[in-house]
């Protein structure tokens, strides 16, 4: 909404057309503030942007998605899925402990089966993490009964200072998704923009977090 008023306030004929509900924080870890935004958008005295425009990305709160299911919106929902077995997913991810595949899954069925609408699938790929062939075989298997209404968005990490990860070899982004698009999952990789200058997804945070640090150690002194 602020992002509309300033492009009003600039006098410019520009409107917000789509709107992706992720980053810093779970949307559905405040669900019904979520709810009440994705109405308020989509409404015609709101920015009036259509639902199909919208999507929601969560990072796997299985009540919820049950949930979400039966809201009966048009929203587009992604999951941040990141691996395929729950011993790496556990590593990349603490939410994987209160909410393990064998119950993810599930919900995401759920999901399918009610809203009958494609759901993408987040994946970063990590170096010598999550982005051997082995991974993509696993995921094929995961996914193989969703094919129809699933995509799967591999996005190459952006190094980040606080974390020990790396961005994936080029040739092992091909292999992951070449072993993909074999097995009929579709597929995509995430163009990135930004990381030269650190302003990439993740990065800009970890950079301000840095700059607050600094602040902090100098006004202590």
């Amino acid at each position: 909404m602020n992002v509309q008023h300033h492009l009003d306030a600039q006098g410019k004929d520009e409107r917000v057309s789509h709107i992706v509900v992720m980053g810093i924080g779970e949307p559905f870890d405040n669900y019904d503030n979520t709810l009440d935004f994705l109405r308020i958008v989509n409404d015609q005295k709101g920015l009036s942007i259509g639902a199909r425009h919208i999507t929601v990305s969560t990072s796997g709160l299985a009540d919820k998605i049950y949930q979400f299911a039966d809201e009966n919106m048009q929203v587009n929902l992604a999951l941040s899925i990141h691996a395929p077995n729950n011993e790496l997913r556990t590593r990349i991810m603490k939410i994987n402990r209160a909410y393990p595949l064998e119950k993810l899954m599930p919900a995401i069925d759920y999901y399918l089966e009610k809203t009958n609408r494609r759901i993408t699938f987040e994946y970063i790929l990590l170096d010598d993490v999550n982005d051997h062939v082995e991974e993509a075989k696993q995921l094929v298997e995961l996914l193989k009964d969703k094919r129809h209404l699933s995509y799967v968005n591999l996005i190459p990490y952006n190094p980040v200072a606080d974390h020990p990860y790396e961005r994936s070899r080029k040739q092992n982004i091909l292999k992951f998704y070449e072993t993909l698009l074999e097995n009929n999952i579709n597929c995509g990789v995430r163009v990135e923009q930004g990381s030269d200058i650190d302003a990439a997804c993740g990065q800009l945070r970890s950079k301000q977090i840095e700059k607050a640090k600094k602040k902090k150690k100098v006004s202590a002194s």
